[in-house]
């Protein structure tokens, strides 16, 4: 009896299971980890798992340190997720070898609806979504300022304020520092250089990307002038910098929103504002980057990738995100409109600065070009060479690798 009711199962297990849907796996590369954040992640990627029954999404958590290095041997080796989480300024380098698939129909109906498509682009064709945004501000303490003599509401409007602030401030006493200036640390030194840079008409590259304008008159002052910052203060990490800070040893210091996160948790005992970082002559510009989403060109599961992108860059989805990890930059128009977000304490002066920000140049090789205009800051900033050396250098090592 048993016999026949097992073969009787059998069967009525076989017959349902014909006209159940096989389940579709979608894999993302992606690099929010920290759990302050992931769950959130997590619960939006399950509400489109939800609204697409069948299908299933895989998150891998990648880190900055190492993901670009992930991202290149998974694509050379003809591997890879279907969804990637890419920087802003490692779009071109995989859409100029194939490696991601051409989303330009899809974009071009919605292009109106986000900010900072250029990054996401490389000649003339969309390969990236943008999705969650970020710029950089200055943080200033008041109390510092109070200290060196200044107006308790004081905040510098141009190069010349904000030097002779720092001075001040730098001479206080020993544990009381004018300016934060990044040491040497990969990917993040040359983003606190570029606003001097771009704010005194300098650039990295000319507009057809051909031409190193690193040894230009005007590239030149301005390191010079980010080196003046530089001996007014403390020279360290991002972290440590930004520790100092938190202990109200520094007066000021270049950041982004993350750093309205540690100051919300661990309160320091000082009032700190926030302010667009000074040009030469008033309001300056900034560093803008962020996360962008890409389909990789292999993907068995193109159209679903791609869902899955315009559910990450819905409105509501973007605003839930930036509202639980203090983001103050969605790309969603509709998002960063929100009265919720607008007022978040801070977020109006990282909307101000996003608007005169620029982002790096779109070019496949901007990695390595990257890396020769850090080292180039770096040989000033310790003295190995003049400032005027170390460009004249950087620009020729530059040129040699756009001349390729």
């Amino acid at each position: 009896m048993g016999f026949f009711a097992g073969v009787l199962a059998g069967l009525l297990c076989l017959s349902c299971g014909g006209k159940q849907p096989q389940q579709t796996k979608l894999v993302w590369w992606q690099f929010w980890t920290d759990t302050a954040i992931k769950p959130t992640v997590q619960e939006i990627v399950r509400d489109f798992e939800t609204q697409h029954p069948g299908v299933a999404v895989e998150l891998v958590d990648l880190t900055w340190a190492d993901g670009h290095d992930k991202i290149s041997i998974a694509f050379s080796s003809g591997t890879g997720p279907d969804v990637i989480e890419l920087g802003s300024d490692w779009v071109p380098e995989y859409s100029s070898t194939g490696h991601l698939l051409d989303l330009t129909a899809s974009a071009d109906s919605v292009k109106p609806n986000f900010f900072m498509w250029k990054p996401g682009q490389y000649e003339g064709k969309t390969y990236a979504f943008p999705w969650i945004l970020g710029t950089r501000v200055l943080f200033v303490n008041p109390s510092l300022l109070t200290r060196a003599g200044y107006p308790a509401e004081f905040v510098p409007g141009n190069w010349d304020e904000l030097l002779e602030a720092s001075k001040k401030i730098n001479d206080l006493d020993g544990n009381a520092f004018g300016f934060g200036c990044n040491a040497a640390e990969r990917h993040r030194l040359y983003k606190k250089f570029l606003p001097f840079l771009w704010a005194n008409g300098g650039d990295i590259l000319s507009p057809d990307g051909k031409t190193c304008l690193l040894g230009s008159v005007q590239a030149i002052a301005a390191l010079e002038y980010y080196l003046k910052l530089c001996h007014t203060g403390l020279t360290d990490t991002q972290r440590r910098l930004e520790d100092a800070f938190l202990e109200g040893k520094i007066g000021f210091i270049i950041s982004g929103d993350w750093l309205l996160k540690r100051l919300a948790a661990e309160k320091p005992d000082f009032p700190f504002v926030t302010a667009v970082i000074p040009g030469p002559n008033g309001p300056g510009a900034s560093f803008a980057g962020g996360e962008y989403l890409a389909v990789n060109a292999k993907s068995a599961h193109s159209q679903l990738a791609l869902e899955l992108i315009r559910h990450l860059c819905l409105p509501e989805n973007q605003l839930r995100f930036c509202l639980q990890n203090r983001s103050a930059n969605p790309s969603s128009r509709k998002a960063a409109a929100d009265s919720a977000l607008l007022a978040q304490p801070h977020f109006d002066t990282f909307i101000k600065q996003l608007a005169s920000s620029k982002t790096p140049p779109v070019h496949p090789q901007w990695v390595y070009i990257e890396d020769k205009l850090e080292k180039g800051i770096e040989a000033a900033l310790y003295e190995v060479k003049t400032p005027q050396q170390a460009f004249t250098d950087a620009a020729r090592e530059i040129q040699e690798l756009l001349d390729q």
